[in-house]
């Protein structure tokens, strides 16, 4: 079996194998909870936009939306499905080299868990220079609870759009690190291949020192795009901060 580069030949399937039907629900999250902002919010930064699902849902709920991923293949995915007139760029945060000041930014489906804490760090400095005064940063990050049902179920196998996969993970509690392997062992189309993903699970204390250094006050922290508070049992928690006036 072939193994390549995380998110390369993955992109192809990543809709039918990874994600779940969501990212309406969670674009209709994000549209009420901005509407309440008088200043209005018109642009929003997708951060980690992946094959650009949710920002498909975000433009045609009216917002002006960019697009920023590191890998080449699910960049590839958005053009496809939003077309050429969204700005989609390929960046490896914590860099984040784009122009313009937003008045939102998000990142969904656990894209900040790819980040080691002290590149967390400074990518909530870097978005903070790219956001107004009172921007919102929404985002959402695997937790605590996420990592112990990982611990006792590290194997997942099945077939979606005629794609069989397995997906095999391992937990270290001490470094919170979770190195995950996705095999596509008979995919739809071409070879067998595999790639291998590391995410982190970060604190509590580690996210809300992140965003404070970085100039944001949280104003919540729920589970999974809803208005309720995530507590122990929740899985991914969205977190909802706001730049502080300079």
């Amino acid at each position: 079996m072939a193994h390549v580069e995380a998110y390369s030949r993955l992109a192809g399937v990543y809709d039918e194998i990874v994600i779940d039907a969501c990212h309406d629900r969670w674009a209709s999250f994000l549209h009420e909870l901005w509407s309440t902002d008088p200043e209005g919010v018109r642009s929003v930064l997708d951060l980690c936009c992946g094959t650009g699902l949710l920002a498909g849902e975000l433009i045609a709920r009216g917002y002006r939306v960019a697009g920023v991923d590191a890998a080449d293949a699910m960049l590839a995915q958005a053009r496809e499905r939003l077309g050429r007139e969204v700005a989609l760029s390929r960046v490896t945060l914590p860099d984040l080299p784009v122009e313009g000041v937003f008045d939102a930014a998000v990142c969904t489906f656990d894209g900040l868990n790819y980040l080691a804490p002290a590149e967390l760090r400074l990518t909530m400095a870097s978005v903070a220079l790219r956001l107004r005064p009172a921007g919102w940063l929404v985002f959402d990050l695997h937790t605590d609870a996420m990592m112990n049902f990982t611990i006792s179920n590290p194997d997942v196998a099945g077939t979606s759009a005629g794609n069989d996969f397995v997906i095999s993970s391992v937990v270290d509690p001490g470094t919170r690190t979770c190195d995950t392997t996705i095999e596509l062992t008979r995919p739809r189309d071409g070879d067998p291949f595999s790639e291998r993903h590391r995410q982190y699970f970060h604190t509590d204390a580690e996210v809300h020192a992140s965003l404070h250094d970085a100039g944001f006050a949280v104003t919540a922290v729920d589970e999974e795009y809803t208005h309720r508070p995530a507590d122990a049992s929740t899985m991914r928690a969205t977190w909802t901060a706001r730049r502080r006036p300079t």
